[in-house]
């Protein structure tokens, strides 16, 4: 799996904390860079498109598929399953300088594990309320599936410890965001040529 070329970028945050948005707006700023589309079992929201914000399937075909060993890393988050195939992540590696994850904790554990050399950078929230708002607003869940996803963030924020990096996305300030979080790719790519 190591004979990839490409740097693998991990980006993580708990629900609503601006990884996609960021990913998006480094995408357009670095060339040959691509974005790692995670394979789910949950449904889609409405600003979803398969095959670019993620690769949608049923929960048993999901598991079917992990019982096949075909996915390099998942996890079962908020009732869902969300994984990365092991071919499509060697793929994407070897065809593109920077490939972009938005894989959380966990993936990034276990990718880890698997001695998959990663740079990881973490975007903490400015508060817990502005997070749940966040959620609220992009649509698509109930009041009880964001109760959850909420409870989750301060095991996810005590859990990225080991991360290289970690940034508050401060809400209106995505630019910003943007901007520091390519910084650190970019003294990465320097400081590894």
């Amino acid at each position: 799996m190591q004979s990839t070329t490409g740097l693998f970028v991990i980006i993580s945050s708990p629900t609503g904390g601006g990884k996609d948005a960021t990913i998006e707006e480094l995408i357009k700023i670095f060339p040959n860079s691509a974005r790692l589309v995670t394979t789910t079992s949950r449904a889609p929201r409405p600003a979803d498109q398969e095959g670019v914000t993620y690769n949608f399937i049923s929960k048993e075909d999901f598991e079917s598929k992990i019982k096949e060993g075909y996915f390099v890393e998942y996890n079962n988050y908020a009732s869902n399953y969300y994984g990365t195939p092991k071919e499509y992540l060697a793929k994407m590696l070897a065809e593109h300088s920077i490939v972009f994850s938005n894989i959380d904790v966990n993936g990034k554990h276990s990718m880890d594990k698997l001695g998959i050399k990663n740079l990881s950078i973490f975007l903490l929230p400015e508060s817990i309320a502005i997070l749940e708002q966040r959620v609220e607003k992009r649509g698509g869940l109930t009041k009880e599936q964001i109760a959850e996803r909420i409870k989750i963030v301060s095991q996810e924020i005590e859990a990225s410890k080991d991360y290289g990096y970690k940034l508050t996305n401060y809400e209106g300030k995505l630019d910003e965001t943007v901007a520091n979080v390519a910084k650190i790719v970019q003294e990465h790519l320097k400081s590894n040529n």
